[in-house]
């Protein structure tokens, strides 16, 4: 018995590793045995070390987080608190839990005969009683600021590492004498903090902030993953460090535009927004696709020729480049309307847009409660119930 499940367990091992898989013709795991230069070459083994460096990097995040991000949040003046709370009410608090969280107009007219409370006073309640479940601004600007400094760090780390290499000026060097290209010391711990990093941040994504894009994410998280792992056991990881910095490059603006947008810092954050758009569209529509896919599926195939991790390995840059088209679309439209609407001078382009994949809402509605806190809850304006400190109010967040 112990036989044949040993028997069973080496054939499963075999097809696990098949040379023919991962390797190019006439290519096995033996010629990638000798020290080549520097680290050697790629081994599988070397991914595990990635799993104790994600646990330090998300301790590193913990005490990022307290000792320096928050003293930060509270330096540019946001509030260490929660959202208003909402006053007790049974039977609100019924609605809200067992049918909906946003009444529409007639079972606020009927909530209304039944309690002697105006609308417009329901209505707050339900606002405070939703942002009672959401996070606070100091717990997402302590998160934005955690990604933006490693996007920052790394992506600084990324292109001091590229400049000297020659596949950075001549891509067509990532195939050259492929697969016996040597791993330097370099290469080698910038793969492991980027795959650390995304490893780091698929565990915590459970527990951070839930944002509207979570399925997305982490699709993303395990392309992501999944490429970087793939592209180390086979040593594709000269084309796998232009990916890596490539994607870099925006994500740091982007935490950056919501820095801004939650210190309130409106014309930068606007001024980051834009400048984001512009990058995240240059490189992930145009650099992306006519740099990186043309090399990878082109002139690698005339190099060196197809295999089956080689179709794996581009299966997932175009499950990246799908999703580089979603986000692009979403950005391009939250921007168009932004220019629209930004005729009238009614509002800031990233009220709309300040994370294009996520807590739209929320913030607004924080500051939204925020002001009604200093006010009586019924009380209105001039301008109306739907604006909020010259900014559009709630109701209109929600429907973008």
């Amino acid at each position: 018995m112990a036989t044949a499940a040993a028997g069973a367990l080496g054939l499963l091992w075999s097809w696990l590793w098949s040379e023919r898989f991962w390797l190019p013709q006439n290519v096995s795991w033996a010629d990638l045995e000798g020290p080549g230069d520097g680290y050697g070459y790629p081994r599988a083994r070397h991914i595990l070390s990635a799993f104790p460096v994600a646990a330090g990097i998300f301790s590193v995040r913990l005490l990022f987080e307290r000792f320096i991000a928050k003293p930060c949040a509270l330096r540019v003046g946001i509030q260490d608190s929660g959202p208003y709370q909402a006053q007790p009410n049974a039977i609100l608090e019924k609605v809200f839990v067992s049918i909906t969280k946003y009444p529409d107009e007639k079972r606020l007219e009927g909530l209304s005969k039944q309690l002697d409370w105006d609308v417009r006073k329901i209505q707050c309640w339900f606002r405070h009683r939703r942002n009672q479940d959401k996070p606070p601004t100091l717990t997402k600007f302590c998160e934005s600021m955690w990604r933006f400094t490693f996007y920052l760090c790394i992506f600084c780390y990324g292109i001091r590492f590229l400049w000297s290499s020659p596949w950075f000026w001549d891509i067509r060097q990532c195939w050259h004498s492929y697969p016996y290209q040597p791993l330097t010391s370099g290469l080698y711990y910038y793969y492991i903090m980027e795959l650390a990093f995304y490893w780091s941040l698929m565990f915590s994504q459970f527990i951070d902030i839930k944002r509207k894009d979570f399925l997305i994410m982490f699709m993303h998280h395990l392309a992501t993953i999944g490429l970087i792992t793939f592209s180390y056991i086979n040593n594709m990881v000269r084309v796998g460090t232009l990916v890596m910095c490539l994607h870099d490059v925006s994500d740091f603006l982007l935490e950056a535009a919501k820095l801004a947008n939650y210190a309130k810092y409106q014309r930068l954050c606007d001024t980051l927004f834009v400048i984001f758009s512009a990058v995240f569209v240059v490189t992930r529509l145009g650099i992306y696709p006519f740099w990186i896919l043309n090399t990878t599926f082109f002139e690698s195939w005339e190099m060196i020729g197809p295999y089956p991790s080689w179709w794996l390995f581009n299966g997932l840059l175009l499950i990246l480049q799908v999703l580089h088209v979603i986000w692009s679309y979403l950005i391009v439209r939250i921007a168009f309307k932004a220019l629209i609407r930004g005729k009238a001078g009614q509002f800031h382009l990233l009220h709309v847009s300040k994370d294009d994949r996520s807590d739209v809402e929320s913030s607004s509605e924080e500051e939204e409660a925020t002001t009604n806190s200093k006010s009586p809850c019924g009380s209105s304006s001039s301008n109306g119930a739907n604006r909020v400190n010259g900014h559009m109010g709630s109701s209109y967040w929600a429907e973008e």
